[in-house]
């Protein structure tokens, strides 16, 4: 898993330059939030389930024919699997937020998530709703609403999303 740092120096490692005034601002920033980026990670596992409870309770008030008949997450087994994707979101969200690089994201989670979804039925849309109000949600526990904490998610809707959100 790549993070901050070893993203920045494979990028200036590649062009074969040392680090210049915008690297090293990088990493004082991303150093800067060292201690906050572990206290909102802890936060977050010590509150997933609930987190991911409170999403999705939150998303089907929002999109409530997900849980009817004929809906994406009707019955008991589709709803867990509902669930059981926003925790992996989540999780994989936390990490991300802690390496301060979205690159676990891609090799993780979004990699083909796309077409696996549509080749199964699942509404992406939905699935990005999903990761935005889980977004609101860890915001609102953390107390804090700063890009570092918010860029995983926004950049798995993003990557999700046949269109900018």
């Amino acid at each position: 898993m790549q993070d901050a740092v070893t993203t920045l120096i494979g990028m200036y490692d590649a062009t074969g330059r040392y680090f210049d005034r915008n690297a090293i601002d990088e990493l004082k920033s991303y150093f800067g939030t060292g201690t906050a980026r572990l206290k909102a990670a802890s936060t977050i596992t010590a509150n997933a389930a609930g987190l991911v409870r409170q999403a999705g309770t939150r998303l089907f008030e929002v999109v409530p024919d997900l849980i009817r008949p004929g809906g994406n997450a009707y019955t008991t087994r589709r709803y867990a699997a509902c669930l059981r994707d926003m925790d992996y979101y989540l999780r994989y969200a936390t990490y991300a937020l802690v390496a301060g690089d979205n690159y676990v994201l891609d090799e993780r989670v979004l990699q083909g998530l796309r077409e696996t979804y549509n080749s199964l039925g699942v509404p992406i849309g939905p699935t990005v709703q999903g990761i935005q109000i889980m977004k609101d949600a860890v915001i609102e526990l953390v107390g804090v609403n700063a890009a570092w904490l918010t860029d995983p998610f926004d950049y798995m809707s993003r990557q999700l999303s046949e269109t900018n959100i």
